[in-house]
């Protein structure tokens, strides 16, 4: 049985920076308003007339990657992709990868999880090389959520918390298993799953109906509940990373720097006066990039590395709770 660990990061952001200014021109909102209930000051959102979409965005982030890992492209093994907009209903975006990466004809798994969309991810490509069934796997996070949002006063709820942008690790095999991911941890509770929700399509409302009508179709926009929402999430982002702790004989206190999903500044902040952690071991980027559902926790463990705020040997922690409900954690000795 091995470990793995991961060996190379790297993230991408659209050039488009939209700020909550920039909103108010849109619909009723500004930025006091959004900031009070978010935290989040701005956004990267894909401009008109871009070639960029999920995939070729995860392929960004992949690139560099790959290029920090050291390796290359032809020592992947397999490919975990992660997005909630794939660029199309199907295929899935990890076979896309594999022909904008030029990758031999490797197998790619394709992640449906939201907000915890990474997590999951991870998890599955851990479990593959924890068994020896590959050395090397892409794991990637990318979302495109600026083209199917409600850019109106009515959706301006949900609206002005989504940013698009991608992130992607390599995860590599790793034969001391004191080091790299020690543990996973995922649950679910589907009973709420409508609680934050895009309906359509669905097989209530498909493509006869869609031609059929001639009224605009609210349910293709995503709705949250969010106090309903925000309340879980506090509380299973406690339990999973209290989970994760006690399954590696860890406290609170062996915490070195804890990456949560970026899905709202005031959970995070929650979690961090919960186990009363410094401002240096935790990260957040929701301020500047606003929530990236399954690319946000790989986008802010890349951030936090290229910043130097992650070092060998200490204990990192990944937290995610989204839609479904989902939630996850990964505990890892970097």
């Amino acid at each position: 049985m091995y470990n793995s660990k991961i060996i190379g990061l790297g993230k991408y952001l659209p050039e488009n920076v939209v700020t909550n200014d920039d909103l108010s021109k849109m619909m009723d909102t500004n930025d006091e308003w959004i900031q009070e209930r978010t935290g989040i000051k701005e956004r990267r959102w894909i401009p008109e007339g871009s070639n960029d979409t999920s995939a070729v965005m995860g392929a960004k982030a992949a690139k560099i990657a790959i290029e920090r890992s050291g390796l290359t492209k032809d020592d992947i093994d397999f490919i975990v992709f992660a997005t909630l907009s794939p660029d199309y209903y199907f295929p899935g975006c990890g076979v896309q990868i594999q022909d904008l990466l030029g990758l031999q004809n490797v197998g790619a798994l394709d992640v449906r999880n939201q907000c915890s969309g990474f997590i999951y991810a991870i998890s599955v490509a851990d479990q593959f090389i924890k068994t020896g069934m590959y050395k090397n796997i892409l794991v990637i996070g990318a979302e495109y959520h600026s083209n199917g949002l409600d850019k109106t006063t009515r959706g301006r709820g949900v609206t002005v918390i989504f940013g698009d942008g991608a992130g992607a690790c390599v995860l590599s095999r790793e034969e001391d298993t004191t080091k790299g991911i020690l543990s996973t941890h995922l649950h679910s509770e589907g009973k709420y799953a409508d609680k934050l929700i895009v309906a359509s399509p669905s097989i209530k409302h498909w493509v006869p109906e869609i031609i059929e009508s001639n009224e605009e179709d609210i349910s293709y926009y995503p709705y949250m509940d969010g106090t309903f929402v925000f309340k879980h999430a506090v509380v299973r982002f406690s339990e999973v990373i209290m989970e994760g702790l006690m399954k590696n004989n860890l406290t609170k206190e062996d915490i070195d720097m804890l990456i949560p999903h970026q899905a709202n500044l005031r959970i995070a902040q929650f979690i961090q006066k919960k186990f009363k952690l410094r401002d240096d071991q935790i990260f957040n980027n929701i301020m500047k990039y606003g929530n990236t559902t399954a690319a946000s926790v790989i986008i802010a463990l890349t951030e936090a590395w290229e910043e130097g705020k992650i070092k060998s040997g200490q204990h990192v922690v990944l937290a995610a709770f989204g839609s479904g409900f989902t939630w996850g954690s990964v505990i890892i000795k970097w």
